[in-house]
């Protein structure tokens, strides 16, 4: 089947539906997911998979959140490059000029990650640097549950992509009375959370009280970027596991899942959160 990319994060896709009256060929609008590698001061650090939109954001956040970086300021340049493959297939640099202290802090811990869709993980090659000390959110206060609900319930307007796709995750960053202040969508939760991160560092937007709200279940590595980002609380529509609930009591930040209209239910650090 032929397609065409936009510049969406989504691509359009002929596809064969079938019916109980027979069939017909229609036009599908499906997320694009392109293999994005991280290259800092030339040297290949990790590769994932992602939707190819906000790459800049992406790589700033996940330098801060994997603590790379400890502020944006010591990330000097981005480049992104559209990179062809040997085997026919494209893919995607993201060239980050580091400090060289940091570079070499990097290279001390340097391992492979080899990224799949919702995966945070792939490549560790230790348990000791899958379940890497927890760093305690420097976020103050608590939180109200109007506040997570009134931003969960605005999440859906601003996830533009998912519209045209229905195949992307978004992670939004809401003030303390919960208005939305930015969204960032991905077909990787975590990826989708990154991307926030960068966006608030490159914006300054991330104000005191605020809190991230999330459309996907609620893992532990979401939990650990949501802390070094300095929210209050981490809110997922779907549910959390027991590393992340663990996770947040260290972090010092409300894990609060299942968020629907009328309920939500506090897994972490309920003293957070207030009605």
């Amino acid at each position: 089947m032929t397609g065409s990319e936009s510049d969406d994060g989504s691509i359009h896709r002929l596809a064969q539906r079938l019916t109980a009256h027979g069939s017909e060929r229609i036009d599908e609008v499906v997320a694009e997911e392109r293999a994005v590698a991280l290259v800092y001061n030339g040297i290949s650090h990790a590769v994932m998979m992602a939707t190819p939109c906000d790459l800049e954001d992406f790589a700033i956040g996940f330098s801060l959140t994997e603590r790379i970086v400890e502020k944006a300021s010591e990330i000097y340049d981005i480049e992104v490059e559209d990179i062809k493959i040997e085997s026919g297939g494209r893919g995607i640099e993201v060239r980050l000029k580091i400090a060289a202290q940091r570079m070499a802090g990097l290279q001390e811990r340097r391992r492979s990650l080899a990224g799949r869709t919702g995966c945070g993980l792939c490549g560790v090659d230790s348990l000791e640097a899958a379940l890497r000390p927890v760093a305690r959110s420097l976020a103050t206060g608590a939180v109200s549950r109007r506040a997570i609900e009134r931003a969960m319930a605005a999440l859906p307007a601003h996830q533009r992509i998912n519209r045209l796709n229905g195949a992307t995750h978004a992670a939004g960053w809401a003030a303390a009375d919960g208005s939305l202040v930015l969204v960032r969508e991905d077909v990787g939760r975590h990826n989708a959370l990154d991307k926030l991160g960068g966006a608030l560092a490159a914006s300054g937007a991330a104000g005191a009280g605020g809190f991230v709200v999330v459309t996907s279940r609620c893992s532990y590595e979401m939990v650990q970027k949501a802390a070094a980002l300095g929210a209050v609380a981490i809110a997922a529509v779907s549910a959390p596991t027991s590393l992340a609930i663990e996770t947040a009591e260290q972090a010092g930040i409300a894990l609060v899942a299942f968020v629907r209209e009328d309920r939500l239910t506090v897994y972490a650090n309920s003293q957070r959160i207030v009605s």
